[in-house]
């Protein structure tokens, strides 16, 4: 099982992508312009979109993959992608995307019966069985200033001693995460530092982490777990990644860079 990263960064600038993740070849965890930079074949085998909230750099090429795919999906047989988030999420992004304004309704195109988008709710503490191989993934809480969610991804042989990759999506300081983190096994944590500590003061107000925030969440984590910071404003890598650098933590931590494969299992 691998996970290649498709986009990391918190906006846009020359060979910066903004969030999204393939899982093997037919899911993806968040649907960020990184999703553009894959093939028509490689779209068009995509089944599954996990989304981890509803803001516009996780969520946007859901609408130009399914433009993208439409014709080649059905002409194949394949079913509708099915996008799994939060009624919230869903919500929003019925009434605010697929609204015949923004963009054409594709959970009724080319028809209602079949259409290009099936929108599939989930709850936190939800395990989804997804893709061809059956993975596991369970839904975690997030803290955002919208309804958010990350995400836990099962290794092939979590059972024996394999772990968890783990996504936190955008948040700021969040208890019940660790509070869930301390009873798994986790191999890999993918989690947002969108700001420098400069910049704390927006951290604070749009709920997410900057390197002291990082450091107070990551002490809840016990062991040591293979970290990589996502998130980063573009033109902020260098000043985020040197703060993170001067805290004294027991993870092993590195940026998250874009084309980078992770292996679970």
């Amino acid at each position: 099982m691998t996970l290649r990263v498709l986009g990391c960064s918190g906006s846009i600038a020359a060979g910066c992508k903004t969030t999204a993740f393939l899982l093997d070849d037919d899911v993806l965890i968040d649907a960020g312009t990184g999703v553009g930079d894959l093939p028509l074949d490689a779209l068009s085998r995509i089944d599954h979109v996990l989304v981890s909230h509803s803001h516009l750099d996780h969520v946007l090429s859901i609408a130009l993959l399914a433009d993208s795919v439409m014709r080649s999906r059905v002409a194949q047989g394949r079913g509708p992608i099915q996008v799994h988030a939060l009624p919230e999420t869903l919500a929003a992004l019925r009434d605010h995307i697929f609204n015949g304004v923004i963009w054409p309704d594709f959970t009724r195109l080319p028809s209602a019966d079949n259409p290009a988008l099936r929108l599939v709710p989930f709850a936190v503490g939800d395990v989804l069985t997804v893709g061809a191989r059956y993975r596991r993934v369970e839904v975690l809480p997030a803290a955002h200033t919208v309804p958010a969610v990350g995400f836990a991804v099962e290794g092939e042989q979590a059972g024996n001693g394999a772990g968890w990759w783990v996504y936190t999506g955008d948040t700021g300081p969040n208890p019940a995460l660790w509070r869930r983190l301390r009873t798994m096994n986790v191999s890999h944590l993918v989690i947002e530092t969108a700001f420098s500590d400069e910049e704390q003061h927006l951290a604070q107000i749009s709920r997410h982490l900057c390197p002291s925030a990082l450091g107070r969440e990551l002490a809840q984590l016990a062991g040591g777990v293979d970290v990589r910071i996502t998130h980063i404003k573009p033109g902020e890598m260098s000043a985020v990644m040197a703060e993170i650098g001067r805290l004294d933590l027991r993870h092993r931590v590195q940026a998250l860079a874009v084309g980078a494969v992770m292996t679970l299992g």
